[in-house]
Formats: C-alpha cells, structure tokens, sequence
C-alpha cells in the first residue's frame, strides 16, 4: 500500500463547483448598465479576461486595453471605479444565486456527500470573496454548507491569486495535510498551475470558458465529474503517488 491514502479533497469554486462563470459575466453588465460606462462584455471577451484571476484583476486588465495603461495620476480613480463597480456586480451576482440562476456542476454533490460519509476532509481553495461562496454553498447546499469543509481559503485570505501556490499552500497548513495525501479540482489553466505549484495532483473539469486551457500535467481532464466515485478517485490518486514514491 502506498505511504499517502487519500485523505483530502480541494476545490475551486467557480467553474469547478458550479458553472458560476455566465452569471459572473451577466452580473458584470448589470454593473456596468447600472453605472452607464457604456461597457459590455460579450463571452468571447469574457474567456479571454478569465486568463485573469479574480474580478476586480479582470475590472483593471479590461481599462488597460482600453486606455493603453494606467496614468499614476489616474490610478487612485481607477481603483475607486472598480471598487464601486466589483460592489455592483457582488450584489447582481448574490441575487441571481439567490434566484436559481445556478446550479452545482454534475457530480459534485454526490461525490461531497460520499467524501464526508468516507471520513475524507474536504476543503475550498479560490480566488473568489467569501460573500460569493456563501451564497452558492447556502443555496445548493443549506444552512449548515460550512460544516462539510474542515478548511477554507478565498481571495480575502490569500491576495495572491491563482496561479500563485498561495491559496493552496494556506489551506494545505489549515488541514495540516501533506499535499501527497490530498486531491485538488480545478477548471483552469491557472488554477491548475497553482494547485501544482503546492504539490497536489489534480483533476481537472473544463468547461466552455476553459476547455481551450492548456491543462498539461492534471491528473486527469474530464467534462465533468458525473460517474466519478471515491474508488475511481483513489486510483487515480495512487497511480499520481506511485512515480514519486519510487524516485524517493
């Protein structure tokens, strides 16, 4: 038997979780609808601005084509321009969640339930705010959502976002788990980058805004996790530990 059964599993949330991304970028346009800047989004633009984590990040790379940079002058505007717009979006986003806009992706729920009914510790690893997961997690999974996760990092606890390790490297200390025993799940090319970077192999679940993703080195690549049990997941992971434990 190898020396690191699995014994954690690590999400991301948006596009991992639930297929967040279409009401992100609907709440985007709302906000700026709202604050009549005469912007929109279509998802061709969208796709390529989640090379970007994080909304308030994207809010900024989105100025800089436009205006060619930010003038030192003018970045104290800026910051206060996407504050107000990320606020705006924030509110549009809680209240489609809120109305069923989304939906946990096929397979999460039952493989979740099936972890905790295992002893297997589950965790959360995103870029995104905690207001965001609150509501997703509230709404899918009710009330008592935050009992199922041991630990959880976000983009309040870790400011440096995917693909940077850091998110992971937190939640890894907060679980005092040695990566070799733990899965990640991911849906981006950064995500995937950062969860790497802290040493976890890890599955990945594409979806129309990163299926085009370079995801070399995941463990595996799959649609979606619909059919995917714990013993399917315990293979894999063994079959991940095998090559570094006979190079140890």
């Amino acid at each position: 038997m190898h020396q690191h059964p699995l014994q954690c599993l690590i999400f991301d949330v948006d596009g991992t979780l639930a297929d967040t991304e279409g009401a992100h970028l609907a709440a985007f346009n709302h906000a700026f609808d709202e604050l009549g800047l005469g912007w929109r989004w279509d998802p061709g633009l969208y796709r390529e601005l989640l090379e970007v984590s994080g909304g308030r990040e994207r809010l900024r790379r989105y100025w800089e084509q436009r205006r060619g940079g930010v003038q030192a002058i003018e970045a104290h505007a800026l910051e206060d321009t996407i504050a107000r717009i990320h606020e705006l979006k924030t509110a549009h986003y809680e209240a489609a969640v809120q109305g069923g806009a989304v939906r946990l992706r096929p397979g999460v729920l039952e493989l979740i339930e099936a972890a905790r009914a295992a002893g297997l510790r589950l965790a959360i690893a995103t870029t995104t705010s905690p207001v965001n997961i609150a509501v997703l997690l509230r709404r899918a999974m009710g009330p008592d959502w935050r009992q199922a996760f041991a630990a959880i990092g976000d983009g309040s606890s870790a400011p440096r976002k995917k693909p940077d390790p850091m998110v992971y490297l937190q939640v890894l200390r907060a679980l005092q788990a040695d990566a070799r025993a733990c899965l990640a799940f991911e849906d981006s090319a950064n995500g995937l980058r950062a969860a790497r970077a802290a040493g976890l192999a890890t599955v990945v679940t594409h979806n129309r805004y990163t299926s085009h993703h370079d995801f070399s080195g995941a463990l595996q690549v799959l649609p979606d996790l619909a059919g995917v049990d714990l013993a399917q997941l315990r293979r894999w992971h063994a079959g991940a530990l095998q090559p570094q434990e006979r190079a140890a």
